[in-house]
């Protein structure tokens, strides 16, 4: 019978005498990651980061203390990541700032669970497996930190805002996207960070000829089409109504901004006219008589079809965050957003007070199904999403590939004043070209407040108009058909891929315990 080992520590790795200074050093390298996303996108940063995380858990094999780095790591990325919600909160929500300041670091708090969690069942296996350094560092840790942020983006509903790969959207990374998705770029970033680990290694050299040969790969496949054009361009208008969150449903204000919209509108025809989310802020009976009406005999007469985001109700206290379309055969279309934001369209059990101190419009809403047709627009099929769900990328996937006639393009509509002038507008944008590397699909954007942009099918940004701004953005959008690997596997390739590699790490651990005892 084999007598399990304790793991030999490489030379080059001592154990910390304190957790604190580690810890505090992992806070400050996990905050610097958010560099590492838009608006700034110094992508090499973020692997940087974790390259120290990998090393700092490296240094010996306590669970306890690999999981408080991991934690503090998770903390740092979570609070510089999402400071922005502080705005959100404070100026929006009318929550007094020390209040805000402590509900972020509170998430952030949350949030850092899953860098414990990576970081301390991967030092678990460590231990259980007598594993040696190189098995840990490229099959354990790396998959480990993946499906931390696999699990961050679908546990009380997920938040995977900031998830390790969405710094790669334009990075060579970027290229694996069409087929592992936003979470298999996030452990491909980690495999390279322990190739920079392993440099402090004997085994200096594989890791950097990995690290060549993983930059290389991803680069070479951004060459690659997944996806070919379906019929011809349509013409696209994109209205960004700048209009000021405090005043967005004051009732007086409100049908100013019906009267501005309609303008917009009527101004000039167009393929497809998209408004932003609840850019009808009212709900249907609650409008002029003659409003939609007059939009569908715009849509009849100029032949172009409108979608726009409105509240929609199927009865009484039955809401739903909805984009409802206009077309000029009239054929009514109704689109209900299902991924809903937590404490803002729908209230977790025990937290209404929360709500009611925020003072959200419309704070609990109805879901929409998971699967629901595109609008048609001339030889195009357009599916909308809502705000924050184009940020679950696997739910999209799984729209399309689910679809009797898979959509063509993409559309997000969103109201995005909510954030201020914070990075959470370009990071979102970020997000969407995400959508795009995964589905091979253009992404449009149609903001309140911006950012309104039009994404190609390889996630470049094409047209955009400036943020906080009034105006109407024109152009010629290519649809896109076919089906990328992510399209048809969604998270399964890269949660086939993790299992795997457990697996060759168990298997190696064995065979290091046997040389070991010989």
């Amino acid at each position: 019978m084999l007598r399990r080992t304790t793991v030999p520590l490489d030379p080059a790795l001592r154990a910390p005498r304190t957790t604190l200074l580690p810890m505090l050093f992992a806070a400050l390298a996990g905050g610097s990651s958010v560099l590492a996303f838009a608006p700034i996108s110094w992508w090499p940063l973020q692997i940087l980061a974790l390259a120290f995380l990998f090393y700092q858990i490296g240094m010996d094999t306590n669970v306890r203390r690999s999981s408080l780095i991991g934690w503090a790591f998770g903390f740092g990325w979570s609070v510089a990541g999402m400071h922005w919600l502080y705005i959100t909160m404070n100026r929006f929500g009318n929550i007094p700032g020390p209040m805000a300041v402590a509900a972020v670091c509170l998430l952030g708090a949350y949030m850092g669970l899953f860098g414990a969690f990576a970081s301390g069942f991967s030092t678990w296996l460590r231990k259980r497996w007598s594993l040696p350094v190189s098995s840990f560092l490229l099959l354990i840790v790396p998959f480990m930190w993946g499906l931390s942020d696999w699990m961050r983006g679908w546990i009380l509903t997920g938040f995977p805002w900031v998830a390790t790969g969405y710094a790669h959207n334009a990075s060579p990374l970027g290229g694996f996207a069409p087929i592992v998705g936003v979470y298999g770029i996030g452990v491909i970033a980690a495999v390279c960070a322990s190739c920079i680990v392993m440099l402090t290694q004997r085994a200096r050299w594989p890791g950097l000829g990995l690290l060549g040969a993983i930059l290389g790969l991803g680069y070479g496949l951004t060459f690659v089409a997944w996806t070919t054009p379906q019929g011809m361009p349509i013409s696209v208008r994109l209205l960004q109504g700048n209009v000021e969150q405090q005043k967005k449903f004051d009732p007086d204000h409100v049908l100013r901004a019906l009267e501005m919209y309609r303008g917009m509108i009527t101004a000039q025809p167009a393929d497809l006219i998209a408004l932003p989310e609840t850019a009808i802020a009212s709900l249907p009976q609650y409008l002029p008589p003659d409003y939609l009406p007059s939009i569908q005999k715009y849509a009849a007469a100029s032949g172009s079809h409108v979608l726009s985001g409105i509240p929609m109700s199927d009865g009484p206290g039955s809401y739903a965050n909805s984009v409802i379309g206009f077309s000029p055969s009239g054929q009514a279309y109704r689109y209900d957003k299902h991924h809903l934001v937590p404490f803002g369209e729908f209230v977790p059990a025990g937290f209404r007070w929360f709500v009611d101190m925020m003072r959200i419009p419309l704070g609990d809403m109805s879901r929409g199904a998971e699967v629901q047709p595109a609008f048609a627009v001339k030889d195009q099929l357009v599916l909308p999403n809502v705000c924050y769900e184009d940020v679950f990328g696997e739910e999209i996937a799984m729209q399309l590939r689910n679809m009797p006639r898979p959509a063509t393009m993409l559309l997000n509509v969103s109201n995005l004043a909510w954030f201020g002038e914070s990075v959470a507008i370009p990071q979102h944008v970020q997000m969407s070209q995400m959508r795009s590397l995964e589905t091979g699909r253009p992404m449009l954007r149609a903001t309140n407040t911006g950012a309104t942009v039009v994404i190609d099918g390889r996630g470049k940004i094409v047209n955009s108009l400036p943020m906080y701004t009034h105006g109407i953005l024109a152009a010629q959008v290519q649809g896109m058909g076919g089906m990328t690997p992510f399209i048809r596997m969604g998270n399964y390739l890269f949660l086939l891929l993790s299992a795997l590699a457990f697996g060759v790490a168990c298997f190696s651990g064995r065979n290091f315990a046997k040389t070991q005892q010989t």
